[in-house]
């Protein structure tokens, strides 16, 4: 199953539609609006990450970018980690991580060697990609804290988040770390769900020996919707209302919470 998988990620999360180039630029644009929407109130309660505030949010992600300049740095995880409490406002923080992150993939290229957490895809790519994706993700986070309008996820950058969610954390933690899915994947009887944006389907086939991404196969259940929608909905930031749902029921809970442990 191990080596399915990562054949199919190879021809499917590996082979990227978009430049490099398009993917900075997403990744500034939407820091700006994160840090901007964040510190309207920084009290502000993020419903969509219950317990956080805004915040929260901009040490979480401030972090996460230290951690990631820290990975290429080092080519392994940094440890120990986090380290000591920053004495800056989170604000501040936030600048720090997006300021060393900037200058770290400036002084690479995307294809340079990098330790990352996915096997097939061990590059600084890697990282620029999943930097972009966690940011609008997050920034999504902060405009609902703040109450203001989400800005659009363009659609390339949405359709390239659902393949990230389903194939290089779905179909690869399935693989590579069972565990860490529990009952959910062990109890999984082959029900599938087909996913459909953007004229594209991602068919999420779940069984105990693992979860098998495929294009064109039948589905149990049908999630259908704008780009935006669908991936919102994959990353537990959005409900059923925003799309249409089909078919069985509980192949459609089971992704959910398949992918709520994958991705936490």
């Amino acid at each position: 199953m191990f080596g399915q998988v990562v054949a199919r990620q190879s021809n499917t999360c590996l082979n990227r539609e978009m430049e490099f180039t398009r993917y900075l630029q997403l990744l500034d644009a939407d820091c700006d609006r994160l840090r901007a929407a964040a510190v309207r109130d920084l009290a502000a309660p993020v419903p969509s990450c219950p317990g956080w505030t805004a915040s929260d949010l901009l040490f979480h992600v401030g972090e996460v970018f230290l951690h990631k300049v820290e990975a290429m740095r080092l080519n392994g995880w940094p440890h120990p980690w986090p380290p000591e409490p920053d004495p800056d406002e989170p604000a501040g923080y936030f600048d720090r991580g997006l300021r060393e992150l900037r200058a770290e993939f400036a002084a690479r290229k995307p294809e340079d060697a990098s330790f990352t957490w996915y096997a097939p895809d061990r590059t600084v790519g890697f990282w620029i990609r999943r930097m972009a994706l966690e940011t609008v993700v997050h920034r999504v986070d902060a405009e609902l804290a703040a109450g203001v309008p989400i800005t659009p996820i363009p659609d390339d950058l949405a359709l390239d988040g659902i393949d990230e969610v389903l194939v290089a954390f779905l179909a690869y933690v399935a693989a590579t770390w069972p565990d860490e899915l529990g009952e959910a994947l062990t109890a999984a009887d082959g029900r599938a769900v087909a996913i459909e944006a953007g004229g594209r389907r991602w068919t999420v086939r779940m069984a105990p020996s693992g979860i098998d991404i495929s294009d064109d196969a039948e589905a149990h259940a049908v999630v259908s919707g704008p780009a935006q929608e669908t991936l919102l909905w994959l990353w537990g930031r959005g409900d059923d209302a925003a799309l249409k749902v089909s078919g069985d029921e509980e192949a459609v809970r089971r992704l959910r919470v398949l992918l709520k442990a994958a991705t936490q």
